[in-house]
Parts: C-alpha cells; structure tokens; sequence
C-alpha cells in the first residue's frame, strides 16, 4: 500500500480493516479512465469474519427495540445530509454521472431511504384475531438474523441505502455488498456509521468481485435472506443457490421498459419526460424507458422533435453543471454499449443521432463517452429490440392501434415497468392494468413514493422492494394463539 493512494477498506464489526489477503482492485475514474483509488479484493474469509461478525450482534439489535434502531438511523440520516457534497463528489467521480444529478437525486434519495424506513418500522405491527370462545390470535414480526444485500454500479449510495434500511430497521444485521465498479461511497457511508455511532457488527461492509465473495455471501448457512439488484443473469445464480438452502430471496433485475406514447397525450409534457427517461444517468437506470412506442398519426413529428432536442443534450464532462450526458461507468460497459449500437445497424436500422464515442477535450479524451442514441427501423422480435441495453440507447417504433400497442409492449422477457402517455382516462386505467410490468407510469416517469411496492415481473424480478413490503421480507411473521380460560 501506498500512503498517498486512497485506499476503500471493508467495514467490519464496527471498524475499517483491508481485506485478509492484502489484495485491492482499482478502482477508475470513468471520464478520465484513470485509477483514483483501490478497493478491498474480498475472499472466502473476510465473508466469513464479516457474517460471524452479524451473528455476534444480531441479538443485542434485535433486543435494543424499533424506537432506539430508529434514532440511531436517524442519526446516520442527519450525517448524509451534513456531508451531502462529499458523498455527491465521490458519486459523479466513481461512477461518471453528471454532478447535478448526483446532488439533486441520489445523496437526497439515500438519506430518504434511512429516514423512510427509520419512521415506517415504528407503525410496524401485527395484527389480532379474536376467536369466538375469548381466545385470541395475533401476530408478530421478528427479524430473520443475518441476511446478505448486494446492490449494483448504476445508482450506488442510492440503492445501496435502499435494501440496508429496512434490513435493519426491522432487527436484522447485515453484510453487504457494493459494486466493486462504485465502492466510493458505500466506503464513505461505513465511515458515517461509524460516527452515527451503529453498534459494531449491525453492518458490515464487504467489497471485492462478485464471483469471489457472491457465493460465501449466498450460500452460508447463517444467512437467512439474500437481497439483489443487478442482471438477471447474476439472479438467476444466486435464486439456485438460494434454493438450495430454502433462503427468502429478493430480486430486482433487468428491464426492457416501453414507453408508449399516443397521439391525445399532452405532448409537450411527454416530450420534455421522454427525453430524460431516455437519457438520465447516461441511459444506466433500469427504469428508463429504452423502448419508445409511438402512435402513427403523431410518429414524424415526434421524431423530429425528438431527434432535435437530442442533439442540443451537452454529453460532458461530469463536473460541469450543464452537463446532461456523462460517462458510461466503466470500459467493459462502454464496450457493450457501442457492440449493440453496431448490431442494431446489422439489424436495419437508422441511427437518427447519436451512435458514436464523441471526442472529448483533455484530460477527458480517455473517457467512456458515448452519445445519445435514437434508432428506427427495426424489428420488434430483433436482438436490439428484446435484450438490455442499459445504455444511452432507444427504439423507436409507431403503432397503429391500442392492441398493437399492448402486444408489443408485452413483447418482452422482461417486466420491471412502463410508461403511458395518455389524456384518455378510460385508456389509461385500460390499459395499464394489461401491461405486464410491475410499475406503471401514466403521464409521469420515476416518481416514487417510498411507501409503494417496487419491483418487476417475468425475468425483471422475484418479490417487492419499499414501504411495508420490505419489512415484511426482512422479518418472519409469527401466529400467536393464546387460550382463554
């Protein structure tokens, strides 16, 4: 090691420690495609410590009560928000998001998620069921133990606080697993409960490549639930290892979201949204929606508009705040990105604007820049059409019916969520309650309410993230039935 390198330890049993085998990964600066740092490279026995750890303080958690975890995640809260430009900082650096949107969306959405669920596991209760004879029935909710949350690159702190907070609001103790892609902040975020004062062990942190520490994190014994966000190739691994084991297991994977437009929408509305569930954070949320489905009436004049106000989006460097395009996280994703842009031309398609890696200025002419990107003229059964981008990428095909609309909004493996754009109120209930898709967005994109079910359908996911639904995961309900004498 290095004194004048930053280097991101594993948080375990209450303290910074680098891994057992004194192995790092570098950690890159997408803009610049230069190193900034290095991240602990976990193996079998920093899980090991990290979940014995979990075990050891499960009991004292559990036992300390709702309204004393609360005050404690309170107190995490409060140090995300103080520390907010330090943690948007590290955001955009690690993961090439523009800075804007890192402040405005993701450090707000990480404190908001420890708060939510800090308050929520305090309305958290059971229920009664009195029986004719004066017996009674009711129910209680006790946490699983030590359960595993592994969260992704594309939203890092964000999604990160997502699957810990409930976790441990409702009594359990965690290991967690960032992406080893964006560590920087989840390395911040154990420095802060360090601070916030969480007892030793309550959370561990533990970074590394999933295919060294994603096995001993989803197959030991003392883990009781494997919560996941990431592909649905890595989900589907770790569903056989939890089966095997008969653990819960939540899973929030791929999408491949339409985006349906028709022609009695409030366009200009539709317009400005469609632009940014295309775009935002470089195409890299599994929400946008990367195939746009357009009415025929309105197809020319929307892909006029379209392509218009697309090329006036400034892909940039991702500390000017002006910026609405930054890096793509990582060259390997790059890499994958501009291979489907090529298959789409392989395919037939049109690239209407966008399809190429812009050149960019010094010290940024190594980054992983890739324009926005609207295609046309393809199939709905092509490669481009059904399988992830994740990208700055979308479709665009016209419909000339609400059922040719639906089937091929159905058309897919996947069903995270969708996106109506309609003024037809019969329309809109209609034909959101025949999308196969676990979200469904009517004249509005990605706005969330934290009490509200998240989550897909098909091979976009297994169970539901947010409000209740989340502590209901993360804790085993228990009859009780007491006879009365």
């Amino acid at each position: 090691m290095r004194k004048d390198q930053i280097y991101l330890h594993n948080y375990i049993n209450g303290t910074l420690r680098k891994p057992a085998d004194d192995q790092w990964i570098d950690v890159i600066d997408p803009s610049r495609n230069e190193t900034f740092a290095y991240v602990a490279r976990s193996q079998k026995e920093d899980i090991e410590d990290a979940i014995s750890s979990a075990k050891d303080a499960f009991e004292g958690w559990a036992d300390l009560g709702a309204t004393k975890r609360s005050a404690i995640m309170m107190k995490i809260a409060e140090l995300i928000d103080e520390r907010s430009e330090i943690l948007v900082a590290a955001e955009s650096l690690d993961n090439g998001k523009p800075i804007k949107l890192a402040r405005h969306v993701d450090i707000p959405r990480a404190s908001a998620n420890i708060r939510f669920f800090a308050n929520a596991v305090l309305q958290f209760h059971g229920a009664q069921y009195p029986m004719d004879d004066g017996s009674i029935n009711y129910t209680v909710h006790d946490p699983l133990g030590v359960v595993s949350c592994i969260s992704p690159w594309n939203l890092p702190l964000y999604l990160f606080t997502w699957k810990i907070a409930p976790a441990i609001a409702a009594g359990n103790t965690v290991v967690a697993k960032p992406s080893e892609v964006t560590p920087y902040t989840a390395y911040l975020f154990s420095q802060i409960c360090i601070d916030a004062g969480l007892p030793p062990g309550v959370l561990n942190i533990v970074h590394g490549y999933g295919h060294e520490v994603g096995e001993p994190m989803t197959t030991h014994p003392d883990v009781k639930a494997i919560s996941f966000t990431g592909s649905t190739m890595t989900g589907g691994i770790i569903a056989q290892n939890a089966a095997k084991h008969f653990k819960k297991i939540s899973l929030e994977m791929g999408g491949k979201n339409p985006n349906i437009i028709f022609a009695d929408c409030d366009y200009d509305e539709m317009l400005k949204t469609t632009l940014n569930s295309s775009f935002s954070n470089q195409g890299e949320i599994c929400l946008c929606g990367s195939r746009i489905l357009v009415e025929q009436s309105i197809y020319d004049r929307f892909i006029s508009d379209f392509v218009g106000k697309t090329k006036k989006m400034k892909v940039g460097p991702p500390t000017d705040g002006d910026t609405r395009v930054g890096a793509i996280v990582s060259e390997l994703h790059y890499n994958k990105i501009l291979s489907y842009i090529a298959l789409a031309k392989e395919e037939g398609g049109t690239i209407e604007v966008g399809g190429q890696a812009p050149k960019m200025p010094e010290p940024y002419h190594n980054g992983f820049f890739i324009e926005p990107t609207i295609i046309t003229g393809l199939t709905h059964e092509c490669r481009t059409n059904q399988e992830e981008i994740f990208g700055p990428v979308v479709t665009v095909q016209a419909f000339s019916s609400e059922e040719e609309a639906l089937a091929l909004a159905n058309d897919s493996k996947y069903g995270l969520s969708a996106t109506v754009w309609t003024e037809n109120i019969h329309r809109a209930h209609r034909f959101s309650r025949k999308l196969e898709s676990g979200i469904v967005w009517v004249n509005t994109w990605l706005k969330r309410d934290l009490r509200t079910p998240f989550g897909g359908i098909k091979q976009s996911g297994v169970g539901r993230e947010g409000g209740m639904d989340a502590l209901h995961f993360f804790t085993e309900v228990k009859n009780i039935c007491i006879q009365i004498r």
